[in-house]
């Protein structure tokens, strides 16, 4: 699944076989727009589009029972929706289930919609999971998971995304021989980006960087047997000391259960 602000360069991008594009989107018009778009400038016909505000874990199952019953297979799933450090970095914010809106929106709904349609992958492998995360990343403090104390939207972000790398690993461990490949990567530097744009950061990046490194995990068939990896634009990398750390990875699948995926 893409989202749906993004499918016009991914798919300018692709080879030249017509994919099926699966968009996701929270806002219901704007993402009516870029469908339209895309398929004018593209020629692509073969998109769906499904609504969703990854703050609601209900929203969320939604989505994934959605899926499940309007397509057969699913070839790739890139979990690339996030939210950034905020206007006000200074301002915590919690999603619609009172959870701490970064981790929230970057770790627990990609973890929730993943772990949903693990079958479904499954069933068409050979198959990619792909986790757009970020070299900016900051170890878990489990104590304070919720960021309640000293809070900070940069360090929240840091910490969602450290969080979403550590369940890669651990996802790429548990689906070994299934056919599913998992890996994460940091796709650029501050590019262009509502996100980067809204905290005032200087741009560093293109967006067709970014592009370009994602579809790469996405498409490349040297890449076929590559999974529980860190990538770095193009480059094989290594991530924060933490995720790599099994008892951390563990006390991470614990909380998440308890918070998302028992519901």
């Amino acid at each position: 699944m893409v989202p749906a602000d993004r499918a016009g360069s991914w798919l300018k991008l692709w080879p030249s076989k017509v994919p099926t594009i699966l968009l996701h989107g929270r806002d219901l018009e704007r993402s009516r727009e870029a469908v339209r778009e895309i398929r004018e400038t593209t020629g692509n016909q073969r998109i769906q589009f499904y609504r969703a505000d990854l703050s609601s874990l209900a929203e969320v199952q939604e989505l994934a029972r959605q899926v499940i019953s309007g397509v057969s297979r699913l070839d790739v799933l890139v979990n690339n929706a996030g939210v950034g450090f905020g206007k006000d970095a200074s301002k915590r914010e919690v999603s619609q289930d009172g959870h701490e809106l970064r981790l929230a929106v970057n770790y627990l709904a990609p973890c929730l919609l993943t772990e949903r349609l693990i079958p479904l992958l499954e069933a068409s492998s050979p198959a990619r999971i792909v986790n757009v995360a970020s070299v900016g990343q900051a170890p878990l403090d489990f104590d304070n998971i919720m960021l309640t104390r000293g809070y900070s939207g940069v360090n929240a972000y840091r910490r969602s995304k450290l969080a979403m790398i550590a369940w890669t690993f651990d996802l790429a461990e548990r689906l070994a021989g299934t056919g599913v490949t998992v890996n994460a990567l940091h796709p650029a530097s501050l590019m262009p980006t509502k996100m980067v744009l809204e905290a005032g950061w200087q741009t560093m990046s293109s967006v067709e960087e970014g592009l370009k490194a994602t579809l790469r995990l996405v498409v490349d068939p040297t890449l076929e047997n590559v999974t529980g990896e860190y990538f770095d634009g193009l480059s094989l990398a290594k991530a924060n000391a933490q995720a790599y750390d099994k008892p951390m990875q563990q006390r991470l699948a614990a909380l998440s259960q308890k918070l998302v995926l028992s519901r």
